[in-house]
């Protein structure tokens, strides 16, 4: 039986390999340049600011209007971590989609309008592509969200190979190492016991290592609260992707990428049998925050 195999997929084993071997560089398997170690790397003192893919520094050289095209590790894509307060933040899982967006707006009511310096936006990305899974965005318009927001953006690039709790639990510790709290890790979800059972089985020790509660402001929260909630702050999310568990209504699919995730389109997907906020896969949005600059988002 024949493999297809990934090249980046041997990316991390060779990187492995290499430091194994005490070797300062690796080939990579598809440019057929060498690759500095992060062990190399640290060598040096300072981050060179080129981007390095193994850089340990996080990047504290590249300047922040590279680092959405150049980041290879965990490192911040908007803000700053000195405007973060160092007593304790909640860190909110952020996709650019409702979900996300509607669980933002509860967090800030959570700290009754003073939330400056106590959110921070999460974001995984496909390393390669530089786009957001499942929205199918890329990661330039999260980090348009996150400045139109103004608030702190954290980038964790994924790479194959290299498990997803692992890469997550480096972008944590970041935080931590830069004696800001985490009080909380936040996320959108719904009403999926499955998700959050996943969450917490990926995410479990390092939430415990780091002293950090998980915490899901919307679960359970009735749908028709939800429309209600994002229909008075303006915004408009967009359906930027369909999933593959798409729903039809007699030959056509009923929902399309480009429309608007209204009441509207909320009872069409209800007609079809289809879950009314897509949380089976049917379909995932973006938040066009920045179409509203006099509607106060949060």
């Amino acid at each position: 039986m024949n493999f297809i195999v990934d090249i980046e997929d041997l990316i991390p084993a060779r990187h492995k390999a290499a430091v194994a071997a005490n070797e300062a560089t690796y080939i990579d398997p598809k440019t057929g340049y060498k690759v500095m170690t992060s062990e190399t790397l640290q060598k040096r003192g300072r981050c060179c600011g080129c981007g390095c893919r193994h850089c340990p520094y996080n990047h504290v050289n590249v300047t922040m209007d590279k680092h959405a095209a150049k980041i290879s590790v965990p490192a911040l894509l908007h803000g700053s971590f000195s405007e973060l307060a160092a007593d304790g933040v909640d860190v909110l899982f952020w996709s650019g989609g409702k979900d996300s967006f509607l669980a933002l707006r509860a967090l800030a009511r959570e700290h009754q309008g003073n939330s400056n310096g106590k959110l921070l936006l999460l974001t995984t990305f496909n390393a390669s592509s530089r786009t957001v899974a499942h929205q199918e965005v890329p990661i330039s318009s999260i980090v348009r969200q996150a400045s139109t927001l103004d608030v702190p953006l954290l980038g964790v690039p994924l790479w194959p190979q290299i498990p997803y709790e692992e890469r997550v639990g480096e972008a944590l510790r970041l935080i931590v190492t830069n004696n800001i709290t985490i009080r909380r890790v936040c996320n959108g979800d719904l009403h999926l016991d499955s998700v959050r059972a996943w969450r917490r089985e990926r995410l479990g020790t390092i939430l415990t290592e780091i002293g950090a509660k998980e915490h899901a402001p919307l679960f359970n929260v009735p749908y028709e609260a939800l429309l209600q909630d994002l229909h008075e702050s303006g915004i408009a999310c967009v359906v930027c992707a369909l999933g593959d568990a798409q729903c039809w209504s007699g030959k056509q699919p009923c929902v399309a990428v480009g429309e608007i995730f209204d009441a509207v389109l909320v009872e069409r997907l209800g007609e079809a049998g289809a879950d009314r906020f897509g949380e089976n896969g049917e379909f995932h949005t973006l938040a066009e925050v920045w179409n509203e600059p006099n509607s106060p988002a949060l």
